[in-house]
């Protein structure tokens, strides 16, 4: 049994693996970083709206809650602070917002309340109704058996142009010293076929004090177009697929509420018998048609000389590098009867230990990547090759540096977490005394 697992585990996990790890670490050169001037106009054709979603319960902030434009396929999530902002075409002026955030009730609060609330707005938490007895007694990889079998009843058949927000962000500890930010348009291909989804990079800046990276900095090689691998159903060879199966052991988990749905979940492991890194994490399904709407996952990191392997591409001789944190989630949406990919983020720790050094370095590394608003693509319009973002292009690296506020103009972004903020004004102060220093 032992070999067969460890054989069928080296065939099938390997490229999902490494699809879904495109992190390496290379020797940062110093060099000047110009400045990156956009023209911009102010619109009047939009207008802005903010809010803080929180649990009524217990006040506690609610991150990653989707807030969609009803009637439209604009939408945002809130920050770590549970904060959101969300531009909206002045003809929609008078439409409501649904929010919505897994295991509460849906809530509609609209445009004009918005403007006028002082307060955060509530989400309440959804008692389930399904009996949890007969939950229990159900064969957890009979269903993920059904989640594979109804992919294509339940998942966008249609080719659709997605745009979205990408950021990707670098601490070295506590402190921040990247922010890479971009709008990008998804050229999406129908799940579950083959052909990849293509990226084009609409916007895109950055800020770093390569002075706190030391010698050494983090860079994530394929930016946008690797979180998108993040898409378990368009690329289901990691874990939706009856090959793989085996090699996770499945158990049922208490049922949760989600948008106004009944959600089974699901635990996942990897079989005790393989000794490579594997994934385990939650699986939430829904119960009447068997869509996975959101998945949170992580690697398992305790061989972290096998684990180390699939992340670090390049790096010093004198360095070893262990990856201390691998965490993923990915959420779906739905919009009549049918789910899509609107949401992925990737929370990544490395710890690299060096010869003849006293103290170790410890950087953190976030990727978040959020569909704003997305339409068919009916003409099946594709990407020429140079307008396509390679997969081996560092957003980092591309991108030039930060520009005035107005940078993003009608773009919906996820709003920054205060000490994001923060970060990127000491960022800026310090380009500035260096340059005037020179």
């Amino acid at each position: 049994m032992k070999t067969e697992l460890t054989k069928k585990y080296k065939k099938m996990i390997h490229l999902p693996m490494k699809k879904l790890s495109f992190i390496f670490l290379v020797i940062c050169f110093s060099f000047k970083l110009s400045a990156f001037q956009v023209e911009t106009q102010e619109s009047s054709q939009y207008q802005l709206y903010t809010g803080t979603i929180e649990d009524k319960s217990n006040n506690d902030a609610l991150p990653s809650a989707t807030v969609v434009l009803s009637g439209t396929n604009i939408s945002t999530v809130s920050n770590a602070s549970g904060e959101f902002s969300i531009k909206v075409p002045y003809q929609n002026r008078n439409a409501n917002l649904i929010i919505s955030y897994l295991g509460y009730k849906n809530k509609t609060v609209s445009l004009v309340q918005l403007q006028n609330m002082e307060d955060a707005i509530q989400l309440e938490r959804t008692v389930t109704e399904l009996d949890e007895v007969s939950i229990g007694e159900r064969d957890a990889k009979e269903i993920m058996k059904q989640v594979i079998k109804k992919i294509p009843d339940n998942y966008l058949a249609s080719p659709i142009i997605q745009t979205a927000f990408y950021r990707e962000t670098i601490r070295k500890r506590r402190t921040y010293v990247s922010l890479s930010e971009a709008v990008i348009d998804i050229y999406k291909n129908p799940s579950p076929l083959n052909k990849v989804d293509d990226v084009k990079l609409f916007k895109a800046r950055k800020n770093t004090d390569y002075k706190r990276l030391d010698t050494l900095t983090l860079k994530l090689q394929g930016g946008p177009a690797s979180a998108l691998y993040l898409d378990l159903v368009k690329h289901p060879e990691a874990l939706l697929s009856n090959d793989i199966l085996d090699s996770y052991i499945f158990t049922m988990d208490k049922s949760v509420g989600m948008n106004n749905r009944n959600m089974y979940v699901i635990n996942f492991k990897q079989h005790p018998n393989i000794p490579d890194p594997m994934y385990y994490g939650k699986l939430y399904i829904d119960v009447t048609t068997y869509a996975l709407t959101k998945a949170s996952f992580s690697l398992n990191l305790e061989n972290r000389k096998e684990a180390s392997k699939i992340f670090v591409r390049k790096k010093p001789a004198r360095a070893k590098v262990y990856a201390t944190q691998a965490d993923y989630t990915v959420n779906y949406r739905e919009d009549n009867n049918k789910w899509y990919y609107g949401y992925s983020k990737m929370e990544l720790a490395f710890k690299i230990n060096w010869k003849k050094r006293l103290f170790n370095s410890v950087y953190k590394l976030d990727v978040e990547l959020a569909v704003t608003d997305w339409k068919e693509n009916a003409e099946k319009k594709s990407l020429k090759a140079k307008e396509r973002l390679k997969p081996s292009t560092i957003l980092s690296d591309k991108a030039s540096g930060f520009s005035e506020p107005d940078f993003w103009g009608e773009y919906n972004i996820i709003e920054p977490e205060k000490s994001i903020e923060s970060a990127i004004k000491k960022i800026q102060k310090q380009l500035k005394k260096r340059e005037e220093s020179k």
